[in-house]
């Protein structure tokens, strides 16, 4: 994390899309990252806008609070970027970092390209409801429909310290679809779960489905075996994030009540001068070794706890 405004940005794909993405998963999600991450590179480097390269970290959800098939990409990402000649950080507008609108815009144009691709090479599976669409006429229909369907790309305000980026993602990063504490009741066949209205001001309501309603509605959000549903791009990147994370953290201000000391180069203690210890995220520091933590013995037979407690 970079001492600076983070800002969170999520692009949703129309509800039209749902039967297709739900046959073609792992084809229609990986085209809804590539393209995310494409407008958000094209808006933020253009001088008309921010003129820098940004970093992001975007984490895919497909459900909504009633279970129901809603792919979207949540995306957090600095208010500023790095400047194209890598000499200056440069800080997007108070209380603002890119118009949702033309980010909308953007996003719709590059996702239908990609889709009308795909559908031409032949790599989309249709069938069930979307069986109509491998004719020429209803998919063309179908994909004019989209393209007059407004998108929604939703920013909240940039979140000023790194603290409060890192606490909402720990809530994102890993759930699935629901978690334990909006379960209520599991009774005769039937589950009872909290959601939130947020037509209605986030107010707390129940929803009581039958049980295998409950489980489909669950299963809709199973990704592809291996497919990655958190991702990082720009300078965050992971071939590129080391060197570049250290060039931003060297053109901004050290961080409020950081002794400057930290941020300069320790001296070397003698005997202590391998270059291959230089620290891997300011570049700077060096790092020494405290303590070698040797691997333990497996516990024997009698010490380990019965197989069926739980040690998560």
């Amino acid at each position: 994390m970079l001492d600076v405004p983070y800002v969170h940005v999520v692009f949703t794909l129309p509800h039209l899309l749902s039967p297709l993405s739900l046959q073609n998963p792992h084809l229609l999600y990986s085209v809804l990252f590539r393209t995310v991450v494409q407008t958000l590179q094209d808006i933020a480097g253009d001088p008309k806008h921010l003129g820098a390269e940004t970093g992001d970290l975007a984490v895919l959800h497909t459900w909504g609070q009633q279970l129901h098939h809603h792919p979207h990409l949540h995306c957090v990402l600095p208010a500023g970027g790095l400047a194209p000649d890598r000499t200056r950080w440069l800080p997007c507008r108070p209380h603002f970092v890119l118009p949702v609108k033309v980010l909308s815009r953007r996003f719709r144009r590059l996702f239908l390209d990609a889709l009308e691709h795909a559908a031409r090479r032949g790599y989309l599976t249709l069938s069930g409801r979307c069986q109509d669409l491998a004719a020429l006429q209803p998919s063309q229909h179908f994909l004019g429909t989209l393209r007059r369907t407004e998108w929604v790309v939703y920013a909240k305000e940039p979140l000023q310290t790194p603290q409060h980026v890192l606490q909402y993602l720990a809530r994102y990063t890993h759930r699935v679809a629901i978690s334990n504490q909006r379960l209520v009741a599991l009774e005769q066949g039937k589950v009872t779960f909290r959601w939130k209205d947020y037509k209605q001001g986030n107010a707390i309501r129940l929803m009581t489905l039958d049980a295998v309603e409950c489980i489909r509605r669950f299963l809709l959000h199973v990704l592809p075996r291996g497919f990655q549903r958190i991702r990082h791009f720009g300078f965050l990147a992971n071939r590129v994030r080391p060197a570049k994370l250290a060039v931003c953290r060297a053109l901004l201000p050290p961080p409020a009540g950081v002794p400057p000391a930290m941020h300069l180069e320790a001296e070397t203690p003698q005997g202590q001068d391998d270059p291959g210890l230089v620290c891997p995220a300011c570049q700077r520091g060096r790092m020494y070794g405290v303590e070698t933590l040797r691997p333990q013995p497996a516990p024997c037979a009698r010490d380990r706890r019965p197989a069926g407690w739980d040690t998560s």
